[in-house]
Parts: C-alpha cells; sequence; structure tokens
C-alpha cells in the first residue's frame, strides 16, 4: 500500500527514554513507566497497558475550582507504555521547570505534565469582580516537564519595570509569576454606550518576566476532547 500518509514524519517511532516529548507540533507523546496527569478526553490514542482515572486535585484545589470555575478537570494516566494528547489540534509546547521556577498557566492550557510537579489555583491580583476568562489561574513549581497548547503560533513577550505589557485575557496563556498584575480599562462609559470597541479592560504585568500569548481570542472550555 502506498500513500503520504505513510511518510516518515507520521509514523510513530519506538520511544527510546521515558518522559514527555513532542509527537510533531500538534501532538505529544507521553512515555510512561508509572504515571502522567492530562486533562481529561486529552488521550488520543497508546500502546501498553494503562489505566485512566478522575485525579483527586485535593480539597483545596477542588473547592477553587467550584467556586472559580476555572482550573482544568485531570486524569491520571498509570501503567507502562506510550500515550498520545491533543487537543483540538492546538499547537503544542513544552516546558521545563527548575527547582525555584514559578510558572502561571491559565488552565485551558494544560496539556499533560509530570507528577513530580505540583499546582495551585490562584486569582489573579487586582482581578476583583472583572468577569473574563484567564483571571484564576494554574501555578506550578516543581521540577519537572509541562506541555501547554495555543491556537496558533504563540507570542512571548518580555516584561520589564520600564516596559509593561497589557493583554486580553482571553488571549492569555500564562506569565511568570513573579510579575505583578492589576486590571486597567481602556473604553470611556460614553464609548460603551456607542457599542463599544470590544476591549473593555486589559491585564497589567509589571516587572521582570514575560507574558505568553496566542494570537486568538477564542479558548476551548475545559472540557471536551482532542
Amino acid at each position: 500500500m502506498r500513500s503520504e500518509i505513510f511518510h516518515a514524519d507520521n509514523m510513530a517511532q519506538q520511544a527510546t527514554q521515558l518522559g514527555i516529548t513532542l509527537q510533531h507540533s500538534r501532538c505529544v507523546k507521553a512515555c510512561v513507566n508509572g504515571e502522567v496527569y492530562a486533562r481529561q478526553g486529552a488521550m488520543i490514542g497508546y500502546r501498553g497497558q494503562f489505566a485512566f482515572e478522575v485525579k483527586s486535585q485535593g480539597l483545596r484545589n477542588l473547592v477553587k475550582r467550584f467556586a472559580t470555575g476555572e482550573g482544568v478537570p485531570l486524569m491520571s494516566c498509570r501503567g507502562q507504555g506510550e500515550v498520545w494528547f491533543a487537543h483540538h489540534s492546538s499547537e503544542c509546547f513544552l516546558i521545563d521547570l527548575d527547582p525555584g521556577d514559578s510558572l502561571s498557566i491559565n488552565g485551558k492550557h494544560i496539556l499533560v505534565y509530570e507528577p513530580s510537579l505540583g499546582y495551585d489555583i490562584q486569582m489573579v491580583s487586582g482581578a476583583g469582580a472583572f468577569v473574563g476568562g484567564g483571571l484564576f489561574n494554574c501555578v506550578f513549581q516543581g521540577q519537572g516537564r509541562l506541555a501547554i497548547t495555543s491556537h496558533g503560533q504563540p507570542i512571548v513577550i518580555p516584561v520589564s519595570h520600564q516596559q509593561p505589557v497589557f493583554a486580553d485575557s482571553d488571549a492569555l496563556i500564562g506569565w511568570s509569576s513573579g510579575l505583578q498584575t492589576s486590571i486597567v480599562r481602556t473604553q470611556s462609559f460614553g464609548s460603551m454606550l456607542r457599542g463599544g470597541s470590544g476591549e473593555v479592560a486589559q491585564v497589567r504585568f509589571l516587572g521582570e518576566g514575560f507574558v505568553i500569548l496566542q494570537p486568538s481570542e477564542f479558548n476551548f472550555g475545559p472540557t471536551g476532547s482532542k
């Protein structure tokens, strides 16, 4: 049988070491002898022996999830073999955290991570009662690898004390958690009465670090597959 689909770039190769790697730009492979944690519904295939179960996130984070509607429903993928993950054909990226690192990620962009990492749901400082996406983020710490998604090729913008960054909350993927945040309004009441510009308020970032944005204001919900 002959077809372009059998090109080497599309073929799954036998894993040579444990860990999370990119299968290609829109799919992540985890070679596991133990377990990894992933968003529910993100598994698209596996070979080996695995059990997939809802992951307990601790009472504190469970209460926060129900109270805020944020975070991400997780599953434990336990066993031995290889598992492939994807989410709505989004672009996938790997991030390695070292001891002392702290990264704030919108829960909608979490795909899979190693159990050596832990996270806490935290409210964006200064958000108050502002209504919008991405104002309760998952702050990851520890040492290990995390795979995240972006709806399109992401933009990483450096932040400095001299040059703060302003971002639409729906486009936010994450940021270095040492940054100071606040909400700023950039649309007057009169403009809102005239129909509005569509840009009511943004998240302002101050300090030294970076902000990761996706070139889209579309965010997939926390559930749903592939």
